[in-house]
């Protein structure tokens, strides 16, 4: 593992993940690649348990991880691989705000709604993989950052938004730490992991209609299919 992001989602994440695989600093893992290799699912619903985690094994084949499930492991990640440079990405707040209500609130709180719950219990019958998916994202990811409707309220959303930006930032030694808003392009990100400024321009991808086009915004599918193996890359 050569780069960890600790960005929450909506910071630009898919935008990274792009760009660090156009670095060669890929493949990246990024929540996308839970909806593409469907079996991750069960693999991050053990990783969630009590039991120590085999990251080796777990992310096998990746270079980097950016976004969740990996970003709430960020403490544990950069301790098993103390020679990865860590990128906090960032956003104006608000805007960071603007676009989670759009986009991971509204999704949770279709999940939450009477429709959504019947869905996840249609699937934990037919053995799909959406309830599956579903509580993985609880206990990884929401666990860890936004774990009750409380915490999606306007006000105390930023604040952990801020609060954990002001942790990344107090636990990673400055050298080994970039803080990195992706409107500022190829520039920074490439000065600190020392690679060339490709020829093209930095990929923007993480607009609310990309969310949607990647599968993050679209559960039924999950509703509708079933992983029962492990599947290789």
């Amino acid at each position: 593992m050569r780069v960890i992001g600790t960005g929450f989602g909506r910071t630009g994440t898919l935008s990274l993940k792009t760009a660090l695989e156009r670095l060669g600093l890929g493949p990246c893992h990024h929540m996308v690649d839970v909806f593409a290799h469907p079996q991750q699912i069960r693999s991050w619903l053990a990783a969630a348990t009590p039991r120590a985690v085999n990251w080796d094994h777990l992310l096998v084949g990746y270079e980097s991880c950016v976004d969740g499930p990996t970003s709430a492991y960020w403490q544990q990640l950069a301790g098993h691989y103390p020679k990865a440079k860590i990128i906090l990405t960032t956003r104006d707040p608000d805007r960071w705000l603007a676009s989670m209500q759009r986009t991971l609130f509204a999704q949770r709180r279709r999940i939450e709604s009477p429709p959504g719950r019947a869905a996840i219990l249609l699937s934990s019958l037919l053995g799909t993989d959406l309830a599956a998916f579903v509580k993985m994202v609880g206990t990884t990811l929401d666990a860890r950052t936004f774990a009750t409707p409380a915490d999606r309220t306007p006000e105390r959303a930023v604040r952990l938004f801020e609060e954990h930006a002001a942790r990344v930032i107090a636990a990673v030694p400055a050298d080994r730490l970039l803080v990195f808003d992706v409107a500022d392009g190829w520039g920074p990100l490439c000065e600190f992991l020392e690679v060339p400024v490709p020829a093209e321009p930095f990929p923007r991808v993480n607009d609310a209609s990309d969310f949607t086009r990647s599968g993050l915004g679209r559960p039924l599918p999950l509703l509708l299919r079933r992983t029962r193996r492990e599947e290789h890359r």
